[in-house]
């Protein structure tokens, strides 16, 4: 990917200084660990479980995660294996930080969300 010559409108440098400042302190290492090994190391004993409980996704259609091999084919076969997942949100023009890059949609799409789950102790609430 090339250099941007600029930061996103949606990226104010107080906001990039933040995220700098926890990567001098923590290192990077726990972010890529979640992406590589150690998401599947935790996730390895529910190997073919269906999840029930009710879930959003939404992603920008720049998201560069999209362009990895077969993740277009992973997102349609996602509802099989989680039948609580809505339809999800693909946001146009936008890239991997939609809630930096699109905060009020996203809000509206989180809300909509919440508001269409049932009470607790409703009927097709969850545990």
């Amino acid at each position: 990917m090339p250099d941007p010559r600029e930061s996103p409108e949606w990226l104010s440098e107080a906001d990039l200084d933040v995220f700098v400042g926890q990567f001098d302190d923590l290192g990077f290492t726990g972010a890529l660990d979640w992406y590589l090994d150690r998401n599947w190391e935790l996730t390895a004993p529910s190997e073919g479980a269906a999840l029930r409980m009710p879930a959003l996704y939404i992603v920008g259609d720049r998201d560069p995660v999209l362009a990895f091999a077969h993740t277009i084919e992973a997102l349609d076969a996602l509802g099989r294996v989680h039948p609580g997942l809505r339809e999800p949100v693909i946001l146009p023009g936008c890239g991997h930080w939609t809630q930096q890059e699109r905060p009020d949609e996203v809000t509206a799409e989180l809300l909509g969300f919440l508001q269409s789950l049932p009470a607790p102790g409703q009927p097709g609430a969850t545990s």
